[in-house]
């Protein structure tokens, strides 16, 4: 028989096995009808989750990127992040990690999509009672929630397509991701174009939180790997265990490697530069109306970045290895630069802060705005290509849902406890200057220490390496012809 046959070879000696929604056998077998087909493709997904995204922190990212979510005073918004990021770090990995394996995304997703609505109800309630501990309270459990929202986001994107795809997926989600960022701040730019009271109007809210009901409604359409037309998926599904032990197994072993330790100073910065551009450099400089301006500027920029370091990921001309170094060195050359920038402008805004001026800066001033508000541009580019290079280094680990939702797990917890730390130090009036060392330091030290990772990156992920996540030998059952001796 040809090796050139693509043809399913049924495996009957295999048990039916369960979790991540595997109905019956274990291989894979492709729905009859044409619409089913359509909404179990791979790229139908990543488009889903990323419209998902884009209704849910992609609005809740336009809040933050106003500068203190809208309010005049930002320390409750500081201190609410604070929550957030602490509740994350406490549930990403031990509990929404584990809580996918056994469940699934789709359950996943809908334990914490509303948590985003309750957060935007506490600031349209604080707009009108002041009360800063509901918000607090709202965003410790927006935390838990957005912890099972990025877990699903996560593992769908890394390995719901092709690995020549991965870049791609990325670039994808994070335009369609940013697009609400961006179209959230420009709702804001015009509601609040007259403001001059310092906070966004209640109808900014109302319209925001109509939008982060409607993403929730949307999680219903999600689609278990086990349904996903993607032999790559489904050969990584075969290496699986299923019980209590066997998960915890996975995840020691995952999480365990040499590889993904040097990682995890990439988790660790990935949030720690928000709090201090969007509260000190946004929400410190400008007015109202020009922080939104900014903050759509911030989220377009994002998709851009996104897709550049997509499209740098997935260049088809040169191997995966090589292909991981560009993207190392696109990301170490680019932090020097803007971060260099950023130095730059901290030292003026300094001088005009012991001047009286704060929060004063209009766009239409353009001898004043234009270099501040390019440097916020150029900040948000640099977010998404740090992300998306992130998340594509999660993608060369492996193509298994349940292990990539463990290693999304550890990069969100990782990247909560950073930016936790992150907003507490803004919330304490830590000096700008310092909170721009701070990051500075911490994105290119972690840079330089995940190099090994990134020089090692192989150019195929194998079943055998996946199973090799196990620890032991284990047999892996030919699922094509050209898998089969024959």
């Amino acid at each position: 028989m040809s090796r050139d046959t693509k043809e399913t070879i049924p495996n009957h000696s295999q048990p039916a096995t369960s979790g991540l929604g595997l109905e019956g056998n274990s291989f894979y077998q492709p729905p009859s009808s044409k619409l089913v087909r359509l909404y179990a493709h791979p790229w139908t997904q990543i488009l889903l989750i990323s419209a998902i995204c884009f209704c849910l922190p992609g609005i809740y990212n336009a809040l933050s990127g106003i500068g203190g979510s809208g309010q005049v005073d930002p320390t409750v918004a500081a201190n609410a992040n604070v929550a957030l990021l602490s509740t994350t770090a406490a549930t990403a990995l031990f509990i929404a990690g584990p809580t996918f394996s056994w469940v699934g995304p789709r359950i996943c997703f809908l334990i914490g999509g509303w948590t985003y609505a309750l957060y935007t109800g506490s600031l349209l309630h604080f707009n009108h009672y002041a009360n800063g501990a509901f918000v607090i309270a709202s965003g410790a459990i927006l935390g838990i929630g957005a912890s099972f929202i990025w877990i699903v986001q996560g593992a769908i994107m890394t390995t719901y397509v092709e690995e020549s795809q991965k870049g791609r997926a990325i670039a994808v989600f994070w335009i369609i991701f940013n697009l609400g960022g961006g179209i959230g701040s420009l709702v804001s730019f015009g509601l609040n174009y007259h403001s001059t009271s310092g906070t966004v109007t209640d109808s900014t809210y109302i319209a925001l939180l109509a939008i982060m009901v409607f993403g929730y409604f949307l999680g219903f359409l999600i689609c278990s790997p086990s349904r996903i037309r993607l032999s790559q998926l489904q050969n990584a599904v075969e290496t699986e265990k299923r019980s209590l032990k066997g998960t915890a197994i996975m995840a020691f072993k995952t999480l365990t490697r040499w590889r993904v330790v040097g990682m995890i100073p990439l988790f660790y910065s990935a949030n720690v530069f928000y709090s201090y551009q969007q509260n000190d450099v946004n929400g410190g400089t400008f007015n109202i109306r020009t922080r939104s301006l900014n903050g759509a500027l911030y989220w377009i920029a994002q998709m851009l970045g996104g897709l550049i370091i997509g499209l740098i990921l997935d260049m088809p001309w040169v191997s995966r290895s090589t292909r991981a170094r560009i993207g190392w060195a696109v990301l170490i050359v680019t932090g020097l630069v803007i971060w260099g920038g950023g130095y730059a402008f901290q030292l003026w805004e300094n001088k005009r802060i012991a001047a009286g001026h704060i929060q004063d800066i209009d766009y239409t001033e353009g001898n004043l705005s234009a270099g501040p508000i390019i440097l916020y541009i150029f900040y948000g580019g640099y977010d998404a290509l740090w992300q998306g290079f992130a998340y594509w280094l999660i993608g060369t680990e492996s193509n298994s849902a349940a292990r990539a939702a463990i290693l999304v797990g550890a990069y969100k917890t990782f990247q909560a406890v950073g930016g936790a730390m992150a907003w507490r130090i803004n919330a304490l009036n830590t000096s700008a200057l310092t909170q721009l060392g701070m990051n500075w330091g911490l994105c290119i030290g972690s840079l330089l220490i995940v190099l090994p990772t990134v020089w090692t990156v192989s150019n195929h992920t194998a079943v055998e390496a996946e199973a090799g996540y196990e620890g032991g030998e284990r047999e892996i059952v030919p699922k094509t012809v050209e898998d089969a001796d024959v």
